[in-house]
């Protein structure tokens, strides 16, 4: 069935700056709640690796990492925790003749862009699970074309992703008068590279099609179980834009960890091996946020305060033992906020 995902409309006022300020202030958990596990229909929900919230129509797009990919939109999402979400459609991911859709994907990040969804999905060291970047049309869901990650991220002895290890995210950075860039990171690191250092890859959205070339390194948690699991770019056209990141890590049998890592962003022209260390990271755990599997990132809609928000979603990996959560954060900010260097 061939949906429309997002009627056009004309564009909003920039939203207000999204960082706490100061940056200790932290976060404060507005309202959460839990989504269905089934459909009106009976069919499983769940599985949602990455987000999309379109705030002109209180639209909330969610990625599924269901076998054939799926994006659900539910609405609803400024009454989040007083009014239950509603589902407005489901799109479902497929081949075309012209780009056949291999029989499974693991769709983990999402960026929408006019016309089309841009998906990266998870590999499994196998050329039946490649690891790839691919984009579908935004009304059929139908696959437009794939492209494979660098050498680099490639199978091969003692080198690239691991199985089921990345890439997990994919943010847009959009900025005046240049051409856009998809940014992907790996969820931990190359086999090649060390511990705690994983890298950042941009895809310049050129007309020709997309062209890959590595951006810097991000340092993580170097502990067992840590991965990063979603990007988001802040202030891009801001005098400091930045990277935020989903770090997360489990550790048997059911302890999650969660934080919210700042990153300045990688300079043109930059060493691509240069290792960028967190500004500053919070605990989202001790925000408030339910110990679970938190997988996706957004921003969300502008608070009648004037602050604006986070939306933050959980994939429940089709467990009995997990949930779908979806929470709003907004930034503690103080009054005038100084400016940033």
């Amino acid at each position: 069935m061939v949906v429309p995902l997002i009627a056009a409309s004309s564009p909003l006022p920039p939203p207000p700056p999204l960082l706490p300020c100061p940056a200790e202030a932290g976060w404060e958990l507005v309202a959460g709640a839990r989504l269905p596990r089934r459909g009106a229909d009976g069919s499983p929900l769940g599985g949602y690796s990455a987000a999309s919230y379109r705030s002109e129509s209180d639209v909330l797009l969610l990625l599924s990492d269901a076998p054939r990919g799926r994006v659900d939109a539910w609405s609803g999402v400024r009454q989040l925790g007083r009014v239950p979400l509603r589902p407005v459609f489901r799109l479902e991911l497929q081949g075309s003749p012209q780009a056949p859709l291999p029989a499974e994907i693991d769709a983990e990040g999402l960026v929408v862009i006019g016309e089309r969804l841009w998906v990266a999905s998870e590999g499994r060291r196998s050329a039946a699970r490649a690891a790839q970047l691919l984009t579908f049309d935004q009304s059929s869901g139908l696959l437009q074309r794939s492209y494979p990650l660098p050498a680099d991220w490639q199978p091969a002895p003692g080198r690239g992703l691991e199985a089921n290890q990345g890439p997990e995210s994919l943010a847009l950075l959009r900025r005046p008068r240049q051409t856009d860039v998809l940014l992907m990171a790996a969820e931990r690191p190359l086999l090649q590279d060390p511990p705690g250092h994983v890298r950042l890859l941009g895809w310049s959205l050129e007309p020709a099609g997309p062209k890959a070339h590595p951006l810097a390194r991000l340092a993580i948690p170097a502990g067992e179980g840590w991965g990063l699991t979603d990007l988001l770019v802040v202030d891009a056209a801001g005098p400091a834009p930045g990277l935020l990141a989903l770090l997360r890590r489990f550790q048997a049998p059911a302890r999650w960890q969660v934080l919210l890592a700042h990153y300045p962003l990688p300079r043109e022209g930059a060493d691509p091996a240069a290792v960028l260390e967190p500004i500053h990271q919070w605990d989202l755990i001790a925000a408030g946020l339910p110990a679970d599997n938190w997988e996706a990132l957004t921003p969300g809609p502008v608070q009648a305060d004037g602050r604006p928000s986070l939306l933050v979603a959980s994939d429940d990996n089709f467990s009995a033992l997990q949930d779908n959560h979806l929470a709003l954060l907004a930034p503690h900010r103080s009054n005038p906020c100084p400016p940033t260097r």
